[in-house]
């Protein structure tokens, strides 16, 4: 279905002057296509598992699950951070069962027979008598998952050969240098359950059409938000507006708001070394599928994540990321920072699970992706690429 638009955009326009199909119905709430997706998409790239601050000391550990994969993250003694899967090597029994804490100093050790491993996943002991002949220690050390730590930041990959770890990201990861990410602490967590495919979340992250009716706060501190828009070119008359200086054209915060809180200031110790045009964006983000998006204000930083529970539920994660010298100092309001984004996210939850509890009408095959939603249809592609194989 591809129809051109009776629209004549101007030159730069950044929108689709064609309509395009949208994913099938089904890969919403079909099981088998979920179970297709998490091997294919969700076991073969780099996903955001935790704050390095989760597992900082020697033989700390955490427990995260991908789909219907265990697994165990823990800092050795060298104080390297090590993946494997939370799983024994004897006959396949999960070695920890705690969400996190610390390793014995005798090392892992399985609960049900005893198996001893090191934190560096070498088998050190089991609990027999006796070995059979050509039976061998270091032929059973434990299933390694690959793990990459960036900027505070612990990344994990199923696969046994992940891609580029920067080619997760649409933009190159230098650009967010200027923030300090791996000196910053986590002041506070929002956590929520959606009754949603996880893909539904994305395309709700990719287009702001929804703005300036699900998110009244939002639209008014980002007044191009408020105007259904995410770009000043995604309008095709842009150009029009192209030499005013009022954010509703230029995008940006509000005049006189410095970032994203209740009442439009910032609550934290701004970041040092931003740039004239960094402090005046208002936000940065940097998106990672399928799991991640960090979005850098001068004050903070949101680091957001989504896991699949099953077809028709994902798990969203919000950490809120402050300089240690904001969460020290008690007159620093960052409730009104965490409050201002945990009601925007509180509304994409409530329209994302809107969304999903019409995609089963018998007619409706497909939805339609419409020209300012340019970047759901890169989703699109991305999806149906990890699909094929790449």
């Amino acid at each position: 279905m591809a129809k051109t638009s009776s629209v004549t955009p101007d030159p730069g326009y950044a929108g689709l002057t064609e309509s395009a199909d949208g994913l099938p119905a089904a890969y919403y709430f079909d099981p088998a296509h979920h179970a297709t997706e998490m091997s294919r998409i969700w076991q073969k790239s780099w996903i955001y598992a935790c704050r390095s601050e989760e597992v900082r000391s020697p033989r700390s550990y955490k427990t995260y699950d991908i789909g219907d994969q265990s697994i165990l993250l823990v800092r050795d003694e060298l104080g390297v951070l090590r993946g494997f899967h939370n799983t024994c090597r004897h006959r396949g029994a999960a070695l920890c069962r705690e969400p996190q804490g610390r390793i014995a100093a005798a090392g892992i050790v399985c609960p049900y027979h005893n198996w001893r491993y090191s934190t560096r996943g070498e088998l050190l002991q089991t609990s027999s008598y006796q070995h059979a002949e050509g039976f061998s220690l270091e032929d059973y050390r434990l299933y390694p998952v690959h793990v990459t730590e960036w900027n505070g930041f612990v990344y994990v990959a199923l696969t046994n050969d992940p891609p580029p770890f920067a080619s997760t990201f649409d933009l190159p990861l230098e650009r967010l240098d200027n923030w300090p990410l791996a000196d910053l602490a986590v002041g506070h967590v929002f956590r929520k359950t959606i009754a949603c495919n996880w893909k539904i979340f994305w395309e709700n992250y990719n287009e702001c059409l929804h703005c300036p009716g699900v998110h009244p706060r939002l639209s008014q501190l980002v007044p191009l938000f408020g105007r259904a828009l995410q770009d000043p070119r995604d309008h095709p008359h842009w150009q029009q507006h192209a030499n005013e200086d009022d954010p509703k054209f230029k995008g940006g915060l509000r005049k006189g708001a410095g970032s994203w809180s209740m009442d439009g200031t910032p609550k934290g110790v701004e970041f040092p070394n931003l740039t004239p045009q960094e402090r005046a964006a208002g936000h940065i983000y940097l998106t990672g599928y399928p799991s991640t998006f960090i979005v850098c204000h001068v004050d903070y930083v949101r680091a957001v994540r989504l896991r699949p529970l099953g077809p028709e539920q994902t798990e969203l994660v919000v950490e809120f990321l402050f300089l240690p010298e904001t969460l020290a100092d008690p007159d620093r309001d960052i409730q009104s920072a965490v409050e201002f984004t945990s009601i925007v996210m509180t509304e994409d939850a409530e329209v994302c699970e809107l969304n999903q509890r019409g995609l089963r009408a018998l007619p409706h095959s497909r939805g339609v992706v419409m020209p300012e939603e340019y970047p759901i249809l890169g989703f699109h592609d991305w999806v149906r690429s990890r699909l094929k194989g790449f």
